[in-house]
């Protein structure tokens, strides 16, 4: 499996998803990363603590204009459980990436 994790600047960037519901989410954009050469998206919904979307985070298929760098980029829902299940394991690996160089700085 071929990854590749961009890191975000520090300021929060944020993208708002429509729910099934029509309720809208801000969404703090985790990390945009790449897997077996299609790019995805992490998102973790701005939420109170009691809000039941709190501590969930939502993984989606994310494409970019390359011709257009003013375009707002492309979400699409990952519907293949095989592509799905990839993505989710590299965004894991990310997570203990970023653990691991947590804790180095601890130290």
């Amino acid at each position: 499996m071929n990854n590749k994790i961009n890191e975000i600047p520090d300021e929060e960037m944020t993208v708002d998803i429509e729910l099934e519901s029509g309720e809208t989410v801000e969404c703090s954009i985790i990390t945009i990363f790449e897997v077996d050469g299609k790019e995805y998206i992490a998102l973790l919904p701005m939420v109170d603590e009691d809000d039941e979307l709190y501590g969930n985070y939502w993984i989606y298929g994310y494409s970019e204009n390359p011709n257009d760098v003013n375009e707002e980029p492309v979400l699409r829902a990952i519907d293949d459980e095989d592509e799905y299940e990839a993505a989710l394991d590299a965004f894991d690996e990310y997570l203990d990436e970023q653990e691991f160089d947590e804790i180095i700085e601890e130290e």
